[in-house]
């Protein structure tokens, strides 16, 4: 009996490091780091509680009877970050390729119950060839068990994926349907089908970095919110990502000490161009007005004519939408409202406050945005921040035309304060097309028409292009100059920390997917 214990003793050892230590070996050749080694600093230190590790599959045929690891291919538990616990799985590529069985699904869904029943985060280091071919729809309903708790864990609890290896056929759904995706450069990839099945379908010649790689998926499709240099760069990156979340819906993201000051930004009178036409950089305006260094942008690469991120006001933890003029001049588009729609519901899922900076000349025309879908997709945006309930301010920095004012966080549409700088134009669009419509005939018969329009654009720039005319509406709550932002913002957060709103009674919206 004591023999038949020690040898039990060392298979779960065994376990502890991987499929073989051959294999480790090779894993770390490729720069990868063992699904113990990424949960190790992932967490911190002596925290990790492992569940199920003498897990193993079920599969007696093609000679799988002969195969069996402790653990079958994930390393789940849960541990704390910075004292704060969260659940984690993360799959062992070193048993056979990560691949997912009937038992490997029990074992992640198991974590993701207990996760939802405490109140606790989900992070998921995925590294997985895919369904293990060997079990056949066992292992395709484990796909779906997951899939199914990803969605009913949806706004309850935060969930975060790492792509840290392979992520083909059905296991790409499961991070796609969670709240935060991160990839690592050149070492791992998601896509539907792969090289081989794309060449012999369309005979189209594609690498697996060029279909699904961290690059194309960041700047192309969007499915990746990150992407990390390598494996601890990732482990860093979803680290700090997590610091600025709660742990679930019930609460709200947890306040760092912060003593305030007299918090004047003099960087900020000079940012805005005298030229309208001219642009500037977005971030820069956000840099002057969050706390030292707290700004992490997500979707950096993808739609870059908006910025969403997260950042620290006076220690408060905010969620940031604005528009980017360094870019297509911040217009609207399909991809950018698609992105900040995105964002706007995951931080009304998560009690996180929103602050808005508009500087938008309306939605890109064109029939490619057209016949791509805009009036839905932008019709996303403003569903989602029409629907958020949690504390929404609004600053206007230069332009807000026509319809993408009221989209962009508008007083009409249930913000709780909107501000604008003296610089703001708030109108139906700038003032050289409306003269243009306006003023035709007027124009036309001038003995100068050039000179005409110039003198109707400068009556419609005083008359519109100004934020005073929509103040004395009450469409907005106070013209303030720049250097003043990051006060008044601070006292307004402060202000509506407890606000509360109940929404109509209903099983849930319909928004335009």
């Amino acid at each position: 009996m004591a023999d038949n214990i020690k040898k039990l003793n060392d298979r779960i050892e065994a376990a502890k490091l991987g499929g073989g230590q051959a294999r480790i070996d090779k894993q770390h050749a490729k720069g990868k780091l063992t699904a113990r080694e990424r949960i190790h600093f992932l967490l911190d230190k002596g925290s990790f509680e492992e569940v199920g590790i003498l897990v193993t599959h079920r599969t007696t045929d093609f000679g799988m009877d002969k195969q069996i690891y402790f653990g079958d291919g994930v390393v789940t538990g849960y541990g704390t970050i910075e004292g704060r616990t969260v659940f984690v799985f993360a799959q062992d590529f070193t048993v056979f390729g990560g691949a997912l069985s009937e038992t490997h699904a029990e074992k992640i869904c198991k974590i993701m119950d207990m996760a939802m029943k405490t109140g606790a985060p989900v992070i998921g280091l995925n590294d997985s060839g895919g369904a293990r071919i060997q079990e056949g729809v066992k292992s395709l309903g484990g796909y779906a068990d997951i899939f199914y708790r990803n969605v009913m864990a949806s706004g309850v609890v935060p969930q975060i994926s790492a792509i840290m290896g392979p992520c083909a056929g059905g296991a790409v759904y499961s991070p796609a349907m969670t709240d935060f995706t991160i990839m690592v450069e050149n070492s791992s990839y998601m896509f539907v089908t792969g090289p081989n099945v794309v060449k012999t379908v369309t005979n189209e010649e594609v690498t697996s970095e060029e279909l699904g790689g961290a690059s194309a998926h960041a700047s192309k499709s969007g499915v990746t919110h990150l992407t990390a240099a390598n494996d601890i760069d990732c482990i860093a990156k979803v680290k700090r990502l997590f610091s600025y979340l709660p742990q679930n819906c019930e609460e709200t993201p947890k306040k760092l000490a912060y003593e305030a000051a007299e918090e004047i930004r003099e960087e900020l009178e000079t940012i805005i161009p005298e030229s309208a036409n001219q642009p500037y950089d977005m971030r820069k305006v956000i840099e002057g007005i969050v706390d030292h260094e707290s700004f992490f942008e997500v979707h950096a690469e993808y739609a870059d004519n908006i910025v969403v991120g997260f950042a620290r006001l006076g220690g408060r933890s905010i969620g940031i939408v604005a528009n980017q003029p360094m870019s297509l001049a911040g217009v609207l588009d399909v991809d950018s409202s698609k992105k900040a729609a995105r964002f706007t519901r995951f931080c009304d899922c998560f009690n996180i406050p929103l602050l808005v900076l508009v500087d938008v000349p309306g939605f890109l025309p064109g029939t490619d945005q057209e016949w791509n879908g805009i009036i839905t997709n932008g019709a996303k945006l403003l569903y989602a921040l029409s629907e958020a309930t949690v504390p929404r301010v609004t600053v206007i920095t230069r332009k807000a035309y026509g319809g993408a004012y009221d989209v962009m966080n508008s007083k009409h549409i249930g913000a709780d304060f909107n501000y604008a700088w003296p610089t703001a134009e708030i109108a139906v669009m700038g003032a050289k097309g409306a003269s243009e419509i306006i003023f035709r005939k007027e124009i036309s018969a001038a003995d100068d028409p050039e000179a005409k329009l110039k003198e109707k654009e400068l009556e419609y720039a005083e008359k519109f292009a100004n934020p005073y005319r929509a103040a004395r509406r009450g469409f907005i709550d106070e013209v303030i100059y720049p250097k003043n932002t990051r006060r008044k913002l601070m006292k307004t957060f402060a202000m509506l920390e407890s606000k509360a709103v109940r929404l109509p009674k209903k099983k849930h919206g319909n928004i335009p997917l």
